[in-house]
């Protein structure tokens, strides 16, 4: 009973959001801050009023509503099933990127057995497939993590980045900005010289002076570092990527659709590092900023803005500062202030360094005087480069052992080092005031972006056109599989004097020898052995 109370429910909100009536509009933006809790924007208003910085935030003006963010099978969501609602406007599990989930026993919403590891549309895919717009991710993350993959990638584990980078390779995305030149592999390379995409890597100044119309831009061998603690140098700003992608993406005249991430306020609050959740937030809150600007003088821009989940139970106030409604702005929000690195930058300016020399550098850079404890405490890292002290290691790691005095030092509380399972706040803004506002379902928000990118074909008649199993699509004809290389299984399908040969994970597509566009990724699951591909492709033969 309680399901099909959950169902109603459901439909209930999905007929409400349907009815809305939402002009579609040129250019549409979603943007996630991964991870924020409601508590995080009032930690970092209170932030810059306290280090005089302003009093609002950029995204304030645009605040209509609250998001309910959950898996198919749990009230918790996962940065993979969470995105991926968003993207696909299907609820899935832990780790599912952009596919339709197992059934378990634990389902909260109905699940459809009969489609499980069918890959799902994205709004991205569909942007680029039905409405020939121009599309761009830019995140601070590593390309592959699970947000932007949700965007432009299928697989039942988000962790597979061997299947999941060459189809974000393979989607032609017109801008990739984010982490992760270690991941790229040869084969990706070659296709970004044959398809006109540049490639930069570790060179902020060629991206900030680059014009073309295609590029990906990655820094650092996986994500970029914390806002605050990055060379400002050699790593562009998430605004500053995110200002560039808006003057690339404009170029085409049929509008864009970009997805922006401010990835690790997530990882910040999994390690309860207070000033990296802050100081992430704000860099991020600057991207809004340069996002509003374009939207409001280009007259044809709806934007999203949302995160896909709360994280770390993070509080302004904490059982250590007693008296709570009497602490002032500068008690509780002073000593965060003379962070001028998070626990991870601090590790790596530390994790070398002489004991003798640790408290001075500590003092630099935090403003705390080490007790003999504290002190202690980093030594004893497991991960400190010792030198001539031969005490025995602890099982904390020197960022751990850093954060652990950070929040000492603080009136900032956690409950966790994981994903929480509040609600989390929307911001919406559409150049004819066609809201998305009240209280939502993450489902949803993928139906109003259906609605604002003016899709006549809804994602679902889309997944049953480019995700259709190969054994039908081809059924009746001699098929074979390659797998001596398993990462990457080559289907060869022959029928009379023809044969198609088609990759995994690729958008090419050979015939009869020669190389021809698929118009989307061909996705391969091993659970199954089942490639997913256009049904449009038996006219090829």
């Amino acid at each position: 009973m309680r399901k099909i109370a959950l169902l109603f429910s459901l439909l209930f909100f999905c007929a409400m959001i349907f009815a809305q009536e939402v002009r579609p509009v040129k250019n549409v933006i979603v943007m996630i801050p991964d991870g924020t809790s409601t508590s995080v924007y009032s930690a970092a208003r209170w932030f810059k009023i306290f280090n005089g910085l302003g009093e609002s935030l950029s995204i304030d003006p645009y605040f209509t509503g609250t998001v309910t963010t959950t898996s198919s099978n749990a009230p918790i969501a996962d940065s993979a099933p969470a995105g991926s609602a968003y993207a696909t406007g299907i609820l899935s599990q832990t780790g599912n990127i952009a596919i339709h989930p197992q059934p378990s026993e634990n389902d909260i919403f109905p699940v459809d057995a009969s489609r499980s590891y069918q890959p799902a549309a994205t709004i991205l895919e569909a942007a680029r497939i039905k409405k020939g717009r121009a599309t761009g991710l830019v995140v601070t993350s590593e390309f592959t993590h699970a947000t932007p993959a949700s965007f432009a990638a299928h697989h039942y584990s988000r962790g597979n980045y061997t299947a999941i980078a060459p189809q974000m390779a393979y989607q032609n995305l017109d801008v990739m900005f984010g982490g992760g030149t270690g991941i790229l592999s040869d084969d990706m390379k070659r296709h970004f010289r044959n398809n006109g995409t540049t490639l930069i890597e570790d060179d902020r100044n060629a991206l900030l002076n680059y014009n073309g119309s295609r590029v990906w831009a990655l820094f650092g061998e996986r994500a970029l570092p914390y806002d605050i603690d990055r060379n400002p140098d050699k790593v562009p700003s998430l605004a500053e990527m995110t200002q560039k992608a808006l003057e690339i993406l404009s170029k085409n005249e049929n509008g864009f659709f970009l997805m922006v991430e401010g990835s690790q306020v997530d990882w910040a609050a999994h390690a309860n590092d207070p000033i990296g959740i802050i100081s992430e937030y704000l860099a991020f809150d600057k991207a809004v900023g340069e996002v509003m600007e374009f939207a409001k003088k280009d007259g044809s821009t709806a934007v999203l803005i949302l995160s896909d989940h709360g994280n770390s139970g993070f509080s302004i106030g904490s059982n250590r500062c007693p008296g709570y409604d009497r602490l002032s702005l500068a008690r509780l929000f002073h000593s965060v202030s003379q962070f001028k690195l998070t626990a991870n930058g601090l590790e790596a300016l530390l994790i070398n360094t002489q004991p003798n020399e640790i408290r001075a550098i500590f003092k630099e850079y935090t403003g705390i005087d080490l007790t003999d404890d504290e002190l202690e405490s980093l030594l004893l890292s497991r991960n400190y480069i010792k030198g001539e002290y031969e005490e025995v290691n602890n099982d904390r790691n020197l960022s751990q052992n850093i954060v652990t005095i950070y929040i000492s030092h603080t009136c900032f509380g956690f409950t966790t080092s994981g994903h929480t399972g509040e609600e989390v706040l929307l911001a919406s803004y559409h150049p004819l005031g066609d809201k998305l506002g009240g209280h939502v379902m993450n489902t949803q928000v993928n139906t109003y972006l259906q609605k604002v990118l003016g899709l006549e074909t809804s994602l679902r008649e889309l997944t049953d056109k480019i995700f259709v199993k190969h054994t039908d699509v081809f059924s009746g004809l001699e098929m074979s599989v390659d797998k001596s290389n398993e990462d990457f299984p080559v289907l060869t399908v022959k029928k009379g004097r023809n044969t198609l040969q088609l990759t995994a994970h690729s958008s090419i597509g050979k015939l009869n020898g020669n190389m021809f566009n698929i118009g989307s990724v061909v996705v391969y699951i091993d659970r199954n052995d089942t490639f997913y591909l256009p049904k449009s492709l038996i006219e090829k033969l």
